[in-house]
């Protein structure tokens, strides 16, 4: 068998196994896609797609339409969760410990304009992009990929050549061509659990304003990553400034654990919640521990 046929059994067989995974989200006039996390019916799509609650139709398969309820939708990472009224559903895992290369083969499953489970083929274009949203907001971190996105293909798996889902489709540029974006699993992973548990996602509040970036070569020999998370602003009476950082300061570890982006900090502040959280920082090129204590529970802050 040639490479090009192996390639394609490959990608066909991988399609078969994921697709029945693969639900539309109906609300009003309105549809995207979704991802099936439980058998017992929590779907992961996207927060535009599944809106503020309200009558909602999950369908999973062309002749099968089950209601769904909202359980948590988080606008900061366009995600959430539905309940569909259906069990025994075909599943897909998300691949959190998952770390992308750009380049690698990517699949996208989804329902495109109304056209139930479409399969388009492509590459990872680009790490850590940031996308402003209709809101005003920031998407950060995200997965750019050529594979076609449409309109419909909001919520769908994005998937690597092995068949794990990587991250879950949520724009495209309208007047652009072969420019989609995906939220990494990593990040949909810890948000869909929290909204599972908790409905909403709460950030405890440290008062900067911050921005992933790349590290030249003897600053990532330094930080032990070739990312961090850069202070470009302290406001005053904040737990930010009582804790002593400082514009300029390079974020590199939070209680223990890399900090390569944004979300690897907002990650270990909603989960772990403790009443202190110790930084790594690079300050120069001397490395330092600071102990903040954030402010819990504010919804909508850096």
């Amino acid at each position: 068998m040639g490479i090009l046929q192996s390639l394609s059994s490959e990608l066909s067989g991988l399609v078969a196994r994921a697709s029945p995974a693969v639900v539309g989200v109906e609300r009003r006039r309105g549809q995207g896609s979704g991802v099936v996390l439980a058998q017992d019916g929590y779907v992961l799509t996207n927060a535009h797609v599944a809106g503020r609650g309200g009558p909602m139709r999950v369908r999973v398969s062309g002749s099968t339409v089950v209601k769904g309820e909202l359980v948590g939708a988080d606008d900061r990472t366009d995600l959430a969760v539905v309940r569909a009224e259906a069990g025994g559903l075909a599943t897909l895992g998300l691949a959190e410990g998952r770390r992308l290369l750009v380049g690698e083969i990517v699949v996208a499953i989804g329902n495109p304009l109304g056209f139930e489970r479409s399969v388009t083929v492509g590459v990872v274009s680009a790490l850590h992009r940031s996308l402003p949203t209709p809101r005003g907001g920031l998407l950060d971190g995200l997965v750019q990929t050529d594979a076609a996105v449409n309109p419909g293909n909001s919520g769908g798996p994005l998937l690597d050549a092995g068949g794990e889902v990587v991250g879950i489709t949520t724009a495209m540029i309208p007047y652009a061509s072969g420019i989609g974006f995906a939220v990494p699993a990593r990040t949909a992973s810890w948000v869909a659990a929290v909204l599972i548990q908790h409905g909403e996602v709460r950030r405890p509040f440290l008062g900067i304003a911050v921005r992933g970036e790349e590290l030249e070569p003897a600053l990532a020999a330094e930080a032990g990553h070739p990312r961090g998370v850069r202070v470009l602003k302290v406001e005053p009476g904040t737990p930010a400034e009582r804790a002593a950082l400082a514009e300029g300061d390079l974020l590199v570890a939070a209680n223990g654990s890399p900090v390569d982006a944004l979300d690897d900090l907002q990650r270990v502040l909603v989960l772990s919640a403790p009443p202190e959280v110790e930084l790594e920082v690079l300050r120069g090129r001397a490395r330092t521990r600071l102990a903040i204590r954030p402010r819990p529970a504010v919804a909508a802050a850096a």
